[in-house]
Formats: C-alpha cells, sequence, structure tokens
C-alpha cells in the first residue's frame, strides 16, 4: 500500500503548489479592488493613505453623488438616438422638418450633450482657485457676483481652453447625429468626406484633400490654445 501511494502524494505536490501560487497572484490582483471598494463606502473624513486597509467604520455613500453625475457620460450615443429622433422630428428641428434642415436642432444636440463636461470642467477649475482669493475680494467689499466676473472668469482661462477645444472637436468630428439630425444640403464635413470615399472607386486625391482641409480647423483650435489645455485638464487635481 505504500509503494502504491507514495507517488500519489509526490504527484499531488505540485498541484498544491500550483494552486497555493493561484491564489497568491488572485489576492495579489485582488487587493486594489478591496481598496477601492473600502475606500468607496467610507466617510470622506476618514479616507487616509495610512488607513487605506481599514473597513469603513459607518456605511456612507456620499463619495456617489459626483460619479453618479458623470456615469451619464457613458452611456453611448446610441442609446438615445431613437427618443432624440422622435423629440426633435416632433418639435420641427430634423432634416426637412426645419428651414435649417437640421442644423438649429444639431446645434441644439450638441450643446446639451456638451453641457455636462464643460460645467464639471469648470466646476474643478474653480474649486482649485486659492480660497484667499476670494476673501480678499470680500475684504474688500466685492459681493460673490463681482468676484465671480472680476476675479474668477479671467483666471478660467485653461478652462475655457479645454471646453472649447474638447466641444469643437466633438462637434467637427460628429458623424452619427449629423446623419440623422440633417438632410443633404446641411451635412457636416464628416459625411461629406464618407460619401466622397464610400464610392466603388474612390478618387483618392480628393479624398485626402478633403481629409487635409478637414483637419486644419482643429490643428489651428489645438496650436492656438495648446498652451492652456493641459493645464485645464490638471485643474482641481491637486488641491491643499
Amino acid at each position: 500500500m505504500t509503494t502504491v501511494e507514495a507517488p500519489r502524494v509526490e504527484r499531488r505536490w505540485p498541484t498544491v503548489l500550483r494552486h497555493v501560487v493561484l491564489y497568491g497572484v488572485a489576492v495579489l490582483f485582488l487587493m486594489p479592488v478591496y481598496v477601492l471598494v473600502v475606500t468607496a463606502l467610507k466617510n470622506p473624513a476618514d479616507v487616509s493613505v495610512t488607513r487605506m486597509w481599514e473597513l469603513p467604520g459607518a456605511l456612507s455613500l456620499h463619495s456617489f453623488a459626483v460619479p453618479l453625475i458623470l456615469f451619464g457620460i457613458f452611456l453611448p450615443y446610441q442609446a438615445i438616438l431613437i427618443p432624440l429622433v422622435q423629440t426633435m422630428g416632433a418639435a420641427g428641428l430634423r432634416g426637412g422638418d426645419d428651414p435649417t434642415g437640421g442644423l438649429r436642432g444639431l446645434m441644439l444636440v450638441h450643446i446639451i450633450y456638451g453641457l455636462p463636461i464643460t460645467t464639471l470642467i469648470f466646476r474643478n477649475y474653480f474649486v482649485g482657485l486659492p480660497a484667499s482669493l476670494v476673501e480678499s475680494a470680500q475684504v474688500d467689499g466685492a459681493g460673490m457676483l463681482r468676484t465671480f466676473v472680476d476675479i474668477a472668469i479671467p483666471l478660467a482661462r485653461p478652462a475655457f481652453a479645454v471646453s472649447i477645444i474638447w466641444q469643437f472637436t466633438s462637434v467637427w468630428n460628429d458623424f452619427l447625429f449629423g446623419a440623422v439630425m440633417t438632410t443633404r444640403d446641411a451635412w457636416p464635413v464628416t459625411i461629406a468626406l464618407n460619401n466622397i470615399a464610400g464610392g466603388q472607386s474612390v478618387p483618392f486625391d480628393e479624398a485626402m484633400a478633403g481629409a487635409l482641409l478637414a483637419c486644419v480647423p482643429t490643428v489651428l483650435v489645438y496650436v492656438f490654445l495648446g498652451r492652456y489645455f493641459l493645464r485645464g485638464l490638471l485643474a482641481g487635481a491637486l488641491q491643499n
């Protein structure tokens, strides 16, 4: 019996070691997930690098307020396409129902889609402004509106630059909304380029020339506003 069982025991050890290694690697890779879940359920006062392994003393959903607003950004355009077309058609802002060929409805759609992200860009920038500036203005007798107009807005050039670049790039590169909202005479440049290269015989010279011309406005926007772009993106990321 012993001579028969010994080889089985020897063969079992590699399997045990393999499972130990795999479980150890799994625990190692799941450690960030543990920290993620535990930190998300803590009160803001309990969040600390030195206490990140501790379980929350009391469960809190306070940290989910802003992320729930950001969650709307992850909804794909296709998810709201049918109700969007029906709503704009009923309002007379789509295609042939609109005297401008759907341009007014297309502009309204891009404004609505751009408001959440641009609002958050400005919010992050204004949160990062030193509180001493606001306090100094209040000491000088300026109200909240005067402080906002004379101090906050002039200092928000990076936020304006990021918002302009983001919104311009989104509108200029849009294909889906332009295809379903506008008529032939009001097509945006992306649809026109697609039609040039979408036939059986592609005129590559015309397609490349059109693509080059379509890139020029975006390049110019980045050239003139690029120095503010990174500053605006990092606004609010580092706070005292």
